[in-house]
């Protein structure tokens, strides 16, 4: 697939998996051998697990809205760097919710065969997320 063609269904990924929560568009844009190297704790790989990370995303963090702030590609790899905004409003692996929003940032690497996205790495801004949501102490202001 062409660069332009990767960059496509990635964004489709945020835009009508993450954004609109239409898990289906998985079975059209995602390898069945997915692979995710940053799994949640009990993750597996395959698409199915994807479903899985997804949906617990969205019932934890509702609403929950990812802008792509840039998109490179080269080759089979589409990098997005993201802001994701929401409010943790569900239990998120065993962490009950806050009911506090959020703000945090991000970037994502996605692998692309033919068969759509196959694996995928990631860096988030975990640290900010936890203080934002009352989970660990903010650091005092300087004075």
């Amino acid at each position: 697939m062409s660069v332009e063609q990767n960059k496509a269904i990635v964004r489709r990924y945020y835009d009508e998996v993450l954004n609109r929560g239409h898990l289906s568009v998985l079975d059209e844009i995602a390898a069945e051998h997915y692979v995710e190297n940053d799994p949640f704790p009990g993750q597996g790989d395959g698409r199915s697990e994807l479903k899985v990370r997804v949906s617990t995303l969205l019932t934890a963090f509702s609403p929950c809205a990812f802008t792509i702030e840039d998109m490179v590609a080269e080759g089979d790899r589409v990098v997005v760097r993201w802001r994701s905004s929401g409010n943790h409003s569900s239990d998120f692996l065993g962490v009950p919710a806050t009911n506090r929003d959020y703000t945090v940032a991000g970037i994502d690497i996605h692998r692309l065969t033919d068969a759509g996205m196959a694996e995928h790495w990631h860096v988030v801004d975990q640290l900010s997320q936890l203080q934002q949501l009352g989970l660990i102490p903010a650091p005092s202001s300087a004075s």
